[in-house]
């Protein structure tokens, strides 16, 4: 018994950072998330570039990637200071392309990266002292490629095709870093969706991909043995009170056209795999779903008003909080999840800078 009150008064006193993107000042917010108080307090604004956007965080929790969209494409490297929060740049590498999502492999020896606007996906190496350095390897993929991540054992890799309506399929040699295309080289999504974020089930048998178009979720069972992934469900995920039109590239609307559309953006789940959340930028909700781990089915249960335009958003590893970016508010929200039901419930907010984008959350015990 005394021992277990200890394990929770540890972890319970387990410092949090949270780190937050903001494309047009070009900086990185961080802060201090207290979770046995349930509050989020600012901590430091650290200089990054123009357009500084998707980030990652090693494995190791001892580095922040950060991507800079604007040229010269870059990726930046941030040492994390586990005593204060603090970030320290530690070098940058070259990227071939404007890189909407990044993720390292799960040994943290690669970096992946995709490019929506060049069709492509690129592997960078990462050295010994955790620095992203140039792009050893590019490869052309489906149209406007959205996210790419490493499968759980770290053999294959996938990569979301928004424009062709596909998972890019990839084995991947840990070794080397080399990818090449699986056999067979994609897995179809369902027509008109355009798959954005993708996260895998903790327990690494299922895929849940969002649709940029459709606000739907696609599950996908992962064959750890071929690499490959085959569709299981769709369940929708945009209630019809919210009355939006179904989705289309944003460059494809005619000037003039306001038609309140979808327009899905993030995914998450949380540690224990019971939830699903997912983000709709027109509306500005967050949208709940129940997830059964054995059979990767989800069932959408309501959505919740949230900051202006969430673009990013980040569970905790405790699975207990959610921080929400609005590209189009000036504050970023923390959400408590209810483990019984998974419902969110604003706790605190705290002043964030212009289109805050993008959010990771490291906890140091």
């Amino acid at each position: 018994m005394g021992a277990t009150l200890l394990g929770a008064s540890l972890a319970a006193q387990a410092t949090t950072y949270v780190y937050v993107s903001n494309a047009d000042d070009g900086v990185i917010t961080s802060y201090t998330l207290d979770r046995a108080a349930g509050t989020l307090e600012p901590l430091d604004t650290t200089t990054a570039g123009d357009s500084v956007m998707p980030m990652a965080i090693s494995p190791d929790r001892h580095y922040l990637y950060a991507s800079i969209r604007s040229e010269p494409y870059r990726v930046l490297t941030y040492r994390i200071d586990r005593e204060t929060g603090k970030l320290t740049q530690q070098g940058s590498g070259s990227l071939p392309a404007s890189m909407p999502n990044i993720d390292t492999d799960q040994s943290g020896a690669y970096l992946f990266s995709a490019s929506y606007s060049d069709n492509l996906v690129s592997v960078s190496p990462i050295d010994e002292n955790g620095v992203v350095k140039d792009a050893q390897q590019t490869v052309e993929t489906g149209r406007n490629a959205h996210a790419m991540h490493a499968s759980p054992d770290n053999r294959y890799a996938f990569a979301s095709n928004l424009g062709d309506d596909r998972l890019a399929q990839f084995r991947f040699n840990a070794e080397t870093g080399q990818l090449d295309l699986n056999d067979p080289g994609a897995a179809d999504a369902p027509a008109n969706t355009g798959p954005r974020h993708f996260v895998f089930s903790p327990n690494g048998r299922y895929v849940y991909v969002l649709g940029e178009f459709s606000g739907a979720v696609t599950t996908y069972a992962f064959d750890a043995g071929k690499g490959t992934l085959t569709q299981v469900s769709v369940e929708p995920g945009i209630a019809d009170s919210l009355n939006l039109a179904q989705g289309v590239a944003r460059e494809t609307i005619p000037e003039g056209d306001d038609t309140p559309r979808i327009w899905a953006a993030d995914i998450q789940v949380t540690p224990n795999g019971r939830y699903v959340y997912t983000s709709e930028r027109t509306s500005s909700v967050i949208s709940t779903f129940e997830a059964n781990p054995e059979t990767g089915e989800l069932t959408y249960l309501n959505h919740l008003q949230v900051e202006r335009q969430p673009r990013g958003f980040q569970i905790d590893d405790s699975g207990r909080y959610m921080v929400v970016t609005g590209q189009l508010d000036d504050s970023v929200g923390l959400y408590r999840i209810d483990p019984d039901n998974g419902e969110l419930t604003l706790v605190d907010d705290a002043p964030t800078g212009k289109n805050a984008n993008w959010v990771e959350i490291v906890s140091f015990d």
